[in-house]
């Protein structure tokens, strides 16, 4: 060990380390032997340690610096090395001029350790972009070392002052070099950019990467964000990019490996995000101690102040140095600021946690979804939804607040480490009283545990129950069913979530008071105990930092929340872990074999004696015995039956790896595509709808477009192929939708094309484009000639229309192959049952086209692979050339996912965002809808519990006054029993606040506001469900009415509570110390400052988080619905990578809010840092000028110890607020929504109608938005009572739209119609749509029983839906099921076939026995057995006295009307008996019959 060789005044000192012969003074060889050498020893560890690390990290290559930055380097590199020198310098004048110094080695260790740093000075500025951490550290840190070492080198050489000039001037020189290097070290290394490298014009660096340690300690890196969020909107191009650590695809491999290794999801979360969090605590329990350092510090400072007191009282002799005092001030100021930025490191790591924990969740719960299998797919896409949006949000609380359960502990501990300190035995009374609570706080955890899991059950019912709403209204405006499934999701709001969110209230409140009342117990037992027991007077000295302390555990007693978030943790991870355990699809129920250059002939898919099950609990197989080979340029068809299984979808489901196989092989020699029976659609362009993420050819494109028939409906459409539809493609017809999905399946060129009944939903001219046109033949897509004519081709179909021009046909009945084989031999056998079904029906067909066996005109079949839709050799010689070309088109190759990052706002409709402060409508709005003499109790109520506290401390003053005075504790009666009852008043008075608050007022706008929200948007106009995703509706009803459910209220309280608190300092400092109401003004202005900076920017990203949330879910529920589709082209990752984006994009907006936060947070416990100081300097100033009371500084400092975390928290309070209210301003956005014209009007409301069901329209023209061209243009046009009418026309006629004007759908522009000579323009639409009915094309169900869906008002008896169902064929199908008409329909109607789905819509029609029936293209998705029944019935005694308007692809199905109403462009051109029009040559009915084949 180095020898100590100093003295003072011929004593010597040794190490010390205080001086005995100096006061308030260090030893020499203590700061020469300890300190210095500690400081200089650890930088050369440091810089070594830190110089390895850069030059081996990846990322540390050598950038070619700015021309600024290269120069700033070169200046610090010429300080230190000046600083060297000088030590240099130093060390010789030491050796070689014989230097006495009290320890040698600080000498030759100092430019030891200098000579380190320059080279890590110049890796560190040219290998990363951020400042040197050790550098900034280490030079202020030894510069104080330096002044506290150069103030004990003068006093020690006050004789001889020349011996310590040198060696002091040259340490000096050190760290005047040091310090200018320090400052240049501030400024970050700069780079030119990289040549060559790709730029992402959407990518804004963050500033992160090159904020140095100051920066991110203080949150510094903020600022610019938040002065420009002062200027001017903060908008998602302005916040900085993710880091890679922070991106969804980096969170959800991660959680997803940790899944693999651990199958727990609670291990899973530990291991994946569990670092940060582990830092994090040891953060929080440094923190803890500094937190505790402070009423210890205050003891000493309030002994020192009664010791100096005394001592000029004359009541000691010896007065202590003033310096004490003001020492213990400057060290509670320091330990203040190191508490505050300890803590918000802490807070920052916590927050970051909860964010990585929620987007991986989200992404591997999305990445689940995708892999679900039919036994796996039980909960409704609402309920998933609510597991991403709610509990994945618990989760991410919990992360924030969860390391409270064990900070809270240690601090427990610690608290009554420090009050035994003080009172001795007497505090572990309080230790009992905890210990005594702790099973009354287990039982309320328990009970709201149980509450907390009722309630999200009843939460995920009503989201589940708002999934279908949306999901179905059109078909529930059309049907008027809008009151009943508003009462429906209103009773289980009403009747269940708000009954189970009182109860939570009530629970939650006096579990709240309970712990706000057990420090207070704690506190009082203790004093009381004390003062009978203990000889020691308790005076100021004891009583105020044992109110500090117990006012500290406070926070940690105050575990309900904490608690409670853990309850609700644990819930929401029991939920996810059960959907992540559900099952998956079968990985091998197919094989893939991708082959190069297939050529004709070979094998593109073998189904090899395969037996197929949808569910793994089937009992009995969907398909068995499956054997299909299918080859390159084949065309196979698969008929099957409504009700058999959904035979022929079942078997494209098993090719697709959709069903799960048990016997059997499935081997798919290439890609698929899939065009599946109800089209699916995404929410962007109709050209993003067809390339479907795979590069964009142009030649081949246009090919399709053609081939598809779009030309004519992109020409009607305002921006072509660019137009953006809503979600499912809402805004296209059905036929445009069929259409769109098959140029997805022909634009991809995929092996083998699955095309399941896509003919259905089409016109029969346009059907017969597709498959085959006699004189375009470039313009085929499914037939031999056609785009698909060298690809293999399964096409499922009801019809019989194009079976010739198939290589082979399958007939599957009852799960099993019945007859195979090509066109000629089926036709060969005379008992065949497809032979028999084609000679039954040769005059229809699926599309209305000519039959197999009635070839007309110069119409012959060909030889080879012949086909129904023949051409003339003239037409086959003039092939288009690049049809000719078709052989070489491969596979289409998937695009790269773009680097680029999201936009917030995207859509067919931005999604409504307010901007600037939220408007004071909004507040009081909000209030009203709370009860404003609720709010008024709740606010008195709050501030009478702060004003008996102070009540409570000011006895407690009085008390400890007087026990010095007398030396006894005396008066215990007198003083304990004033401070107990005004705490227990405090503690009644908070109960009262609490319970006015989530009674009175929470729970009345809650179910105000949902409620009105609800109404609102059932009447809203089908327009705006067209343009508005579901998933963003749905983020509304699951997180905006969770925020104002329970996050706002919390919110509200917190607010009042922290700012009566606030207040309450102030009055008492203000009372005790005058003057420092002087520093309050500037302090305030600070606070108001810096307090508008934040939350200009903080509303903002609150807003961008908000909206930014929704398309995660919007793009989730339009996932689920095209999953098969997904699934068929292979496009999980890219559909992940997009939901990844999706994520981030929410990401980038929800990250700097929380970096806001913490920005706020420690400049506001800095200004409470202040306060303390500037109290503790005035009481010190007041003791050595006047004299004051220890008793009330005592009283002044516990309170302003209060003021650091109190004025952060009005503030964060505020904040939260109004980032909650938020939630209230979007609500009423869609409260406010323009509705649909009124649903009842009563006085003018027609008795007895419609008796006839005579329809008029009388120049009639309406419009589908106000800024679009006119759909229908002066139609006028009658139909008579009784009489059956068919609409026809060719795409873009304006058919649907007539039949949604009769609705009311769209309102007339011009003209009227009427309805037995009743304008329904005043009649209310309740009253209109409940008097006509209609089977839609689309067939809407929703989960529930068969009963719910065919009669959802519960206005028929069951004889007459089992009537109805005969009707149309589904009485014995619905007999087989378990449970008959109580049997489970699934979400979507997706345990149905689509024709099943359709027969039901029908009875539904048939029970409602109305004047007026629409049927658009009603029996499009059935066979034609099926078919054929319905026309009977339709045809038949219970349909005879019905007005009936019938939309037909099919024109056979319309040719024996009485009438026939012939659309074009908007506007009537023939409207007369079908005979007549067919006799005119010239019609256009005639052209539309002569291309069915029925002319």
């Amino acid at each position: 060990m180095a020898t100590c060789r100093t003295t003072y005044h011929g004593h010597r000192e040794g190490w010390g380390p205080v001086s005995t012969l100096r006061e308030f003074d260090l030893t020499p060889c203590f700061e020469d032997g300890i300190i210095l050498p500690t400081l200089l020893v650890t930088l050369i560890v440091v810089s070594l340690l830190r110089l390895w690390g850069i030059k081996s990290e990846a990322v540390g290559h050598i950038h070619t610096l700015t021309t600024r930055s290269t120069s700033v380097l070169k200046a610090k590199l010429i300080l230190l090395g000046a600083a060297f020198s000088v030590s240099l310098a130093n060390l010789a004048y030491i050796v070689f001029g014989r230097v006495h110094v009290p320890v040698f080695h600080s000498y030759i260790l100092e430019p030891l350790a200098l000579l380190p740093i320059i080279f890590l000075t110049h890796t560190n500025h040219k290998r990363t972009r951020t400042s040197s951490s050790t550098l900034l550290l280490f030079w202020p840190t030894y510069t104080i070392a330096l002044l506290v070492w150069g103030r004990t080198l003068i006093a020690t050489h006050s004789e001889n002052v020349h011996d310590a000039i040198i060696p002091l001037a040259l340490r000096s020189a050190v760290a005047v070099f040091g310090l200018f290097s320090f400052g240049l070290e501030l400024l970050a290394p700069k780079f030119e950019p990289n040549l060559g490298e790709e730029i992402d014009e959407t990518h804004v660096e963050n500033p992160l990467v090159s904020a140095n340690i100051f920066s991110r300690w203080s949150f510094g890196y903020m600022t610019p964000m938040l002065k420009k969020g002062t200027k001017e909107y903060i908008t998602d191009k302005d916040l900085p990019s993710l880091l890679k650590q922070d991106q969804a695809t980096e969170l959800g491999q991660r959680l997803t490996a940790a899944l693999a290794k651990r199958k727990s999801l609670y291990l899973g979360l530990a291991i994946a995000y569990g670092q940060p969090f582990a830092v994090a605590l040891c953060l929080k329990v440094v923190q803890d101690c500094l937190s505790f350092l402070q009423p210890q510090l205050l003891r000493r400072l309030l002994s020192f102040i009664t010791d100096y007191q005394e001592a000029r009282e004359g009541l000691v002799d010896e007065r202590p140095t003033p310096l004490i005092g003001f020492s213990f001030a400057f060290l509670m100021f320091f330990a203040s600021i190191i508490q505050t930025v300890i803590l918000h490191q802490y807070f920052q790591r916590v927050f970051e946690t909860g964010l990585r924990v929620r987007a991986g969740l989200v992404t591997v719960i999305y990445q689940k979804a995708l892999r679900l299998s039919n036994d796996g797919q039980g909960r409704s896409t609402g309920e998933v939804v609510s597991l991403m949006s709610v509990d994945a949000s618990r989760l991410q609380e919990f992360c924030t607040y969860g390391l409270m359960l064990i900070s809270g502990t240690f601090q427990v501990i610690l608290a009554f480490i420090s009050l035994y300190d003080l009172l001795g035995w007497s505090a572990f009374v309080g230790v009992a009283i905890m210990i005594f609570s702790i099973p009354l706080n287990t039982f309320i955890a328990r009970v709201l545990k149980n509450l907390q899991l009722k309630q999200m059950k009843s939460r995920d019912k009503r989201t589940k129950m708002m999934s279908e709403l949306l999901n179905n209204i059109k078909s529930i405006k059309l049907y008027a069913w809008d009151y009943a499934f508003m009462s429906r999701v209103m009773g289980v709001r009403n009747d269940e979530e708000l009954k189970n969110l009182r109860q939570i209230g009530i629970v939650g409140s006096l579990n709240q008071s309970l712990w706000s009342g057990i420090p207070f117990l704690v506190a009082f037992s203790s004093f009381a105990t004390a003062a009978y027991v203990s000889p020691t007077p308790l005076t100021a000295d004891i009583i105020f930092p044992a109110i500090s302390l117990f006012m500290l555990l406070q926070f940690p007693l105050g575990f309900a929340m904490v608690i409670s978030n853990l309850v609700e943790a644990i819930v929401s991870v029991n939920r996810i872990s059960s959907f992540l355990d559900s099952d998956e699809l079968q990985t091998d129920a197919r094989d893939i074999i991708l082959k190069e250059n297939i050529q004709d002939g070979d094998e593109v898919l073998s189904i090899t004696n395969g037996e197929f099950y949808w569910s793994k609990d089937g009992k009995e197989p969907t398909l068995q015995d499956i054997n299909l080979t299918v080859k390159k340029g084949e065309l196979v068809a698969v008929l099957g039956q409504v009700g058999a299984g959904k035979a022929g979808s079942s078997l494209l489901s098993a090719i697709i790896g959709a069903m799960r196989r048990t016997e059997g092989k499935v081997e798919v020699y290439g890609s698929i595509a899939y065009a599946p029976q109800n089209p699916w659609i995404m929410s962007g362009t109709i050209k993003d709808n067809i390339l479907f993420s795979h590069h964009y050819d142009e030649a081949f494109y246009n090919l399709v477009l053609d081939a598809c028939a779009l030309r004519p409906d992109l020409a009607l459409l305002s921006n072509g192929d660019m137009t953006e539809v809503g979600e499912k493609g809402i805004t296209l017809s059905g036929g445009q939708r069929a259409r769109v999905a098959l140029a997805r399946a022909v634009y991809t060129r995929a092996d083998l094309i699955l095309l399941d009944d896509v003919l259905a939903a089409v016109d029969a001219h346009v059907a017969r484009h597709i498959y085959g046109n006699n004189e375009l033949l470039a313009d085929y897509v499914i037939g031999p000639d056609g785009l698909l004519g060298t690809k293999a081709r399964i096409l499922v179909t009801n019809g019989v229309s194009f079976l010739a021009g198939c290589s082979n046909i399958i007939l599957i009945r009852r799960g099993i192959v019945l007859e195979s084989g090509n066109f000629e031999t089926i036709m060969g056998h005379n008992r065949g049952e497809i032979q028999k079904l084609i000679r039954e029906h040769s005059r229809t067909s699926s599309s209305g086209t000519s039959t197999p066996l009635s070839h007309t005109g110069d119409a012959t079949p060909q030889e080879d692979d012949s086909t129904l839709v023949t051409s003339s050799p003239t037409a086959l010689n003039g092939i288009d050339d690049k049809l000719k070309r078709r052989k070489s088109y491969g596979r289409s190759q998937i695009k790269s996912p773009s680097r680029s990052r999201l936009p917030v706002f995207e859509g067919i409709q931005k999604e409504h965002s307010e901007r600037g402060r939220v408007k004071a409508s909004v507040y009081r709005k909000y209030i009203e809808a709370c009860s404003k003499s609720g709010f008024f109790m709740f606010a008195i109520a709050m501030a009478l519990a702060q004003a008996c506290s102070i009540l409570s401390n000011f006895a407690l003053r009085s008390w400890s006054e007087d026990n010095r005075r007398t030396g006894e504790n005396g008066g215990i009666t007198k003083y304990l029993a004033l401070s107990g009852i005004a705490q227990v008043l405090s503690v009644l008075f908070l109960v009262i606040a609490m319970v006015s608050l989530l009674l009175l007022c929470a729970l009345r706008s809650s179910k105000q506001l949902h409620d009105d929200m609800l109404n609102s948007l059932i009447h809203a106009p089908l327009s705006f469900f067209e343009q508005t995703p579901t998933g963003r509706i749905l983020n509304i009803f699951s997180k905006d009415i969770y925020n104002i459910d329970q996050t706002l209220p919390r919110s509200i309280q917190g607010m009042f509570r922290t700012l009566a608190n606030c207040i309450g300092i102030i009055v008492v400092v203000g009372i005790i110390f005058p003057i420092f109401l002087v520093v309050v003004p500037p302090l305030a202005w600070f606070y108001s400052r810096v307090m508008t900076y934040y939350l200009d920017t903080s509303r903002e990203l609150k807003r961008l988080d908000a909206v930014s949330r929704s398309p995660i879910f919007a793009w989730f529920s339009e996932s689920i619905a095209g999953l098969s589709t997904i699934r068929a082209f292979g496009q999980e990752d890219i559909f992940l990578t997009n939901h990844k984006k999706k994520v981030d994009a929410n990401q980038i907006c929800y990250l700097p809010s929380i970096s806001t936060n913490r920005w706020l947070a420690v400049r506001l416990e800095s200004v409470g840092t202040c306060i303390i100081f500037i109290v503790s300097i005035l009481s010190l100033v007041a003791l050595i000028t006047t004299g004051v009371d220890a008793a009330l500084v005592g009283l002044v400092l516990s309170y302003a110890l209060g003021t650091t975390g109190a004025l952060n928290w009005v503030v964060r309070s505020a904040s939260d607020v109004e980032q909650n209210i938020v939630s209230v301003e979007r609500i009423l956005h869609y409260v406010e929504l323009q509705p649909e014209a009124p649903y009842e009007i009563p006085e003018t409301e027609p008795k007895n109608w419609p008796s006839a069901g005579e329809v008029k329209f009388i120049d009639y023209a309406t419009k589908y938005r106000p800024e679009l061209e006119l759909v229908l243009k002066g139609i006028n046009f009658t139909v008579n009572a009784k009489e059956k009418v068919g609409v026809c026309g060719r795409t873009g006629s304006g058919k649907s739209s007539s039949l949604l004007a009769l609705f009311r759908i769209l309102e007339a522009t011009e003209g009227r119609i009427e309805i037995d000579g009743v304008d329904i323009s005043k009649i209310g639409l309740r009253n209109l749509r409940s008097a006509i009915s209609i089977v839609p094309q689309s067939p809407d169900l929703f989960e529930g029983t068969l009963r719910e869906n065919i009669d959802p008002v519960g206005t028929y008896q069951d004889v007459e839906i089992w009537r109805a169902l005969g009707q149309v064929r589904l009485k014995e199908f619905v007999e087989g099921l378990e449970g008959g008409l109580d049997a489970p329909v699934k979400e979507g109607g997706s345990s149905l076939s689509a024709g099943q789905r359709q027969l039901l819509c029908f009875a539904r029609a048939l029970l409602r026995k109305t004047k007026i029936l629409v049927l658009d293209e009603a029996t499009s998705a059935v066979d034609l057995d099926t078919d054929r029944a319905i026309q009977e019935i339709i045809r038949g005694p219970d349909f005879a006295d019905i007005t009936l308007l019938t939309i037909a692809h099919r024109l056979n199905t319309i040719i024996d009307y009485d009438r026939i109403l012939v659309l074009d462009a908007g506007k009537v051109v023939e409207f007369d008996l079908p005979k007549v029009l067919l006799d005119k040559k010239d019609s256009q009915f005639y052209g539309l019959a002569l291309e069915a084949g029925l002319a």
